[in-house]
């Protein structure tokens, strides 16, 4: 089969953005979107929209040739952290990339996209995600690699956080990383960015792109608006310098649906990333010029 710009693969499709991408890709029309899963029964709300669903695992290094078969542009958004992971995620992460990355390379794409974090990679998670762009790239494909502040939407791991600590606690203990700045961004704007990526051409395809909201604010602050949005009082907050990541993952778990698997990882980027510049506003940088 022909590689071909008009098939377009998206692997994580069964996450919160990989499904709002792929339904997006197939309601834009004219190219075929193809998603894989290791579970096709999870995305049968996908196969009804139009996308061609396919099964395969990026554990196994087998199933992802014919998977991307004809495949111009794939889109890279699975991330192995928390809920049912057997062994270190950044090391099921690391084989994960490279399995994609070799895959792609033997069967003709073109390019891939991959969304990751932002932040210095202080912490084992923000690190995680900059491995797993190095791990996509070793093979040479052009990567267009963005990297997403904190993501707002029903669905947002981060999201999910501030909502129930707002719902459920009318005082809260909170630790340092509430203070961090950062530019949330909307979950639809995230959309629309992985969207747009890939019409890229040439030079501007082979890119780091950073991702934020003209906002700046803290998680406090977050915890604020979402209060006002819920025409709530805002939570009396008493902060607790030593609160360590591991007890704050363990607060969250409590008091949140939020696993704590991922809260523990999520919290240590935060917490060390504090001080940072806040990204500006849908900045640009070319790939070899990102943070090292």
């Amino acid at each position: 089969m022909a590689v071909t710009a008009d098939r377009v693969l998206v692997a994580g499709a069964t996450g919160y953005v990989g499904r709002k991408l792929a339904l997006r890709l197939a309601e834009d029309g004219g190219f075929l979107v193809r998603v894989i899963a290791r579970s096709p029964d999870k995305a049968k709300d996908l196969e009804e929209a139009g996308c061609e669903v396919v099964k395969a695992d990026v554990l196994e290094p087998e199933s992802l040739g014919p998977a991307m078969e004809g495949v111009g542009v794939a889109y890279y958004l699975v991330h192995s952290m928390g809920r049912g992971a057997t062994e270190d995620f950044a090391e099921t992460d690391r084989r994960a990339a490279i399995n994609f990355a070799k895959a792609a390379k033997e069967s003709g794409v073109e390019r891939i996209i991959y969304m990751g974090g932002l932040g210095e990679g202080k912490s084992k998670h923000l690190r995680s995600r900059q491995e797993t762009a190095e791990a996509l790239a070793s093979t040479g494909l052009p990567i267009t690699y963005l990297r997403a502040a904190v993501v707002l939407g029903g669905g947002s791991e981060s999201f999910r956080t501030v909502y129930y600590l707002v719902k459920r606690l009318p005082l809260m203990v909170t630790p340092r990383w509430t203070t961090t700045r950062t530019q949330p961004i909307a979950v639809d704007d995230v959309v629309e960015y992985l969207s747009e990526s890939r019409m890229l051409k040439g030079k501007d395809a082979d890119r780091t792109i950073e991702l934020g909201g003209p906002d700046v604010t803290t998680y406090g602050g977050m915890m604020d608006k979402m209060a006002e949005a819920m025409d709530r009082r805002p939570p009396r907050r008493i902060g607790v310098p030593f609160l360590t990541p591991g007890l704050s993952s363990l607060w969250i778990g409590l008091v949140t649906p939020v696993d704590t698997g991922v809260a523990r990882p999520l919290v240590e980027g935060l917490d060390r990333n504090r001080g940072r510049r806040p990204v500006g506003h849908g900045a640009l940088r070319h790939r070899n010029d990102r943070d090292r």
